[in-house]
């Protein structure tokens, strides 16, 4: 049972923040006479206000249109001239939450008439800070995360302020309800309205990570916890230029616990290779770009020991204990073609594959140890490969900013999956195996148009998914066989999602506004074995609306308020209604269900930041509520010591919490994030129908917990291009599914120095310096409990070597 997690602690932040908000403005538009005769050759001045000071200057083109570029956020005054005709004088705001501003038509009047007064053009923008400016967005650099260099986005991920990571899945303030895009789109890489293979793509390719808390309606609607955004290497410099490196790395240094008896050595000095290499050649209306990055692991990937204790007196004490060896290749190639200055096109393909190797042992003893009850081992051999292409067309209007875009994206992605089990008891021995087949397909087409205003922008669009899922599970029983053989077969996954949404975006001086709506319908099909024996087809349809509201008051250059609101839909995704059982924990067997449904979640929060020159305060209070919340069952069945875990409907759920970044400055050689998120969890009392393998009812009362996180991240800059990072993070107690996870602490380190005149770097950094991050769980079942502590890889040494070029 999930007991949804909530947080109200201090959390301390991470690597260093990019701004999120625009630092640089467009400001264009037209001038003409009072009949609407177009000026060409009119002379457009742009001055500080505060002291006529000269900032940029231009004319007007045979259209009567001007732009000027590389603008910063201030107030300004904008001069209009040309000869025969009055000076015309307005000021000018330029804002931070449009990289474009279109100015209304500027009418000259002839000096023969009397002077008119223009109405004043006022453009929104403030300080640059390392919060967006409209308090939705955290944008990190990877390059700037030094004490996780050279691992995976998931390493990368968790040193960020407001992000933790649990059972390889990351979290926002406390929820994994995360949607994962890749370059603003979701891709199998990343998982369709889930997360998956974040531990496996290696940081190297990623150039930033966005952290979207309140996204608004033009991004899909799943996802209640906020969108995590990768963004991808690109350089767009003219001529040839790139980018090597390679990076080296050891983990599991020592053995933290012993196995238990009779099973085969557990993984130690693991090995770490990541070779990448970035290109790119960009001349006239081309630009080709290409981006490679090869990850080799081996990882002790689980290593968890455990005691079951039932009702009826039986104790069983385990281990399960899976080493692993990971090879992730990856590469993205494309080009980018100005066909002229209004018309882009971009076609580009990304190729990734993944092979994992697992050994793992499992034995099962009496509750003093002395009797070995069972040896459960086995051999995965996975291949997952990942086909995508996408084009994308922007035509750009004579209005800056005024565009629109028109994309196509195709996904492919294979899942072939082997397992091998032996089975050894006392008095028998048994081999096992199955095969897993799943061919995913996505079409993906949008388009997209933005309309600056006088005051803002609109934005509206139009998104058509078609997603499909073959699977077909083959089950081959050996001698003895504890396989639920009946259970596998085909299964075939369709779901069809058309989606249309508008957005308003207002902003003056004082007051900014965005109003949104997205309207999505979806319609999902799960067609199954006929003949399995606890599930059947199911499916389902709905059409909902997901609407999104901000509005801000900028008390002054400092101060700032926000309250947002908006309402998202978590899916189930494929994996989770997959009919499948899945034995890769012999005695707890995790398993999907067809009759899972959408759960829905409204979300409020006030945002607060105040800025200063060397450092910055935000804060949020956030409230979500969710019905048909989904989690995952864990239960027996009589005369069975199996556990069976499966996706459910729980009910209403909670969660309520205070985040806060503190970021500040303290000298030239040091400064230091502290981000703390404190949160309180509830899940309402509730009773479901787990159908496999048997019908059993499960019921449980109303659970709630305070728990939270706090992240310390210190950054040094010394001379001559070195740098240091120290990031230290506490993970406080919390309540998983039917039970609770204790304590966790851990500690990264970080260098990184500059040679080669700036062209190279070298860095060494070590994660979970300390050795301290162990994952304990407390679990309590109907029949059931048992306590687990898992001493996986966590403490890894890396040293790495990057040039440009």
């Amino acid at each position: 049972m999930n007991r949804k997690k909530l947080l109200l602690f201090p959390a301390v932040a991470i690597s260093s923040i990019v701004t999120a908000q625009i630092t640089s403005v467009t400001v264009s538009g037209r001038v003409t006479t009072k009949d609407k005769t177009v000026l060409p050759y009119a002379n457009i001045i742009l001055k500080k206000e505060k002291d006529t000071a000269f900032i940029a200057g231009t004319f007007t083109n045979e259209e009567g249109r001007f732009s000027i570029t590389g603008i910063k956020p201030d107030h300004y005054l904008l001069e209009t001239s040309m000869a025969g005709y009055h000076l015309q004088k307005q000021p000018v705001f330029i804002g931070s939450l449009s990289e474009f501003l279109e100015i209304p038509t500027i009418e000259l009047i002839p000096k023969k008439e009397s002077e008119t007064k223009i109405e004043e053009v006022v453009l929104s923008a403030s300080k640059k800070n390392e919060i967006g400016n409209q308090l939705d967005k955290k944008t990190y650099s990877v390059a700037d995360n030094i004490s996780q260099s050279g691992g995976s986005v998931l390493q990368s991920m968790q040193n960020l302020p407001g992000i933790t990571v649990q059972d390889g899945k990351v979290q926002l303030r406390g929820n994994d309800k995360v949607t994962v895009l890749i370059d603003g789109r979701q891709t199998a890489l990343t998982g369709f309205g889930s997360q998956t293979g974040l531990d496996n793509i290696p940081s190297s390719s990623i150039d930033k990570i966005e952290i979207i808390n309140n996204p608004s309606s033009k991004y899909d609607a799943n996802g209640n916890a906020g969108i995590i955004n990768i963004i991808m290497k690109k350089n767009k410099q003219n001529g040839w230029n790139g980018k090597i490196g390679f990076t080296a790395g050891l983990g599991s240094l020592w053995v933290r616990k012993e196995n238990l008896p009779t099973i085969r050595p557990q993984y130690t000095l693991t090995p770490k290779i990541n070779p990448s290499l970035s290109l790119n050649y960009r001349k006239n209306k081309i630009n080709v770009f290409l981006q490679a990055d090869n990850l080799y692991t081996e990882t002790l990937n689980k290593n968890e020991f455990v005691t079951r204790t039932y009702d009826d007196g039986t104790i069983i004490n385990s281990q399960l204990k899976r080493n692993r060896n990971t090879n992730f290749f990856t590469t993205k190639a494309g080009i980018d073609w100005n066909i002229d200055s209004q018309n882009t096109l971009t076609i580009s393909g990304m190729y990734g594959s993944e092979k994992i190797i697992d050994r793992g042992d499992q034995p099962f003893f009496n509750g003093d140890r002395s009797q070995r009850l069972r040896l459960w081992q086995f051999l995965e051999d996975e291949l997952k490969t990942t086909v995508m292409g996408t084009a994308s067309y922007q035509h750009k209007f004579k209005e800056a900013g005024h565009l629109l875009n028109v994309g196509f994206n195709y996904t492919f992605h294979r899942e072939d999956e082997k397992y091998f089990y032996d089975n050894y008891l006392p008095a028998s021995t048994g081999t096992d195996a199955f095969k897993l087949l799943s061919d995913e397909q996505v079409y993906d087409f949008n388009v997209d148009y933005v309309k600056p205003l006088k005051y803002g922008r609109i934005e509206t669009g139009i998104k058509l998914r078609s997603r499909s899922i073959p699977t077909n599970m083959n089950f081959i029983p050996g001698a003895n066989s504890v396989l639920d053989v009946a259970a596998g077969g085909k299964a075939d996954y369709k779901e069809f999602i058309p989606a249309v949404y508008g957005n308003y975006i207002f902003e003056n001086e004082k007051w900014e506004a965005e109003l949104g709506l997205r309207l999505e319908y979806v319609r999902i099909e799960y067609d199954v074995n006929l003949n399995h024996p606890t599930y059947k087809s199911d499916g389902y349809n709905y059409t909902q609306p997901f609407p999104n509201f901000r509005l801000a008051y900028k008390l002054n250059d400092h101060n700032k308020f926000s309250i947002f609101y908006n309402r998202r839909v978590d899916r189930p995704n494929e994996v989770d209604i997959r009919i499948f059982p899945k034995y890769d924990d012999a005695e707890i067997i995790k398993v999907g269900n067809p009759a899972l449904r959408p759960q829905f979640t409204n979300s409020i929060e006030l945002g607060y930041k105040y800025n200063w020159d060397n450092g910055y305060l935000y804060s949020a209070l956030y409230h979500r509520f969710a019905n048909g919340t989904i989690t995952r069952i864990s239960s027996t069945v009589p005369d069975s010591n199996l556990i069976y875990a499966i996706f459910q409907n729980a009910g209403k759920s909670y969660n309520t919490g205070l985040e806060a970044i503190w970021n500040q400055k303290v000298s030239e050689v040091y400064s230091f994030n502290i981000n703390g998120n404190m949160y309180r969890n509830q899940i309402n009392a509730f009773s479901v129908q787990n159908l496999y393998p048997k019908p059993n009812i499960f019921s449980a009362d109303q659970q709630s917990a305070v728990s939270g996180n706090v992240k310390l991240n210190n950054i040094f800059h010394f001379s001559k291009g070195l740098n240091a990072q120290i990031t230290a993070v506490y993970l406080a107690p919390d309540i998983i599914p039917q039970g609770r996870i204790k304590s966790r602490f851990s500690m990264d380190i970080g260098l990184k120095k500059a040679i080669q005149k700036g062209k190279g770097e070298l860095f060494l950094n070590a994660s979970d310096l300390l050795n301290t991050m162990v994952i304990k769980k407390n679990i309590q079942g109907m029949g059931f409990a048992y306590t687990s502590n898992d001493y996986y890889e966590t403490q890894v040494v890396r040293l790495g070597y990057s040039y440009k070029f």
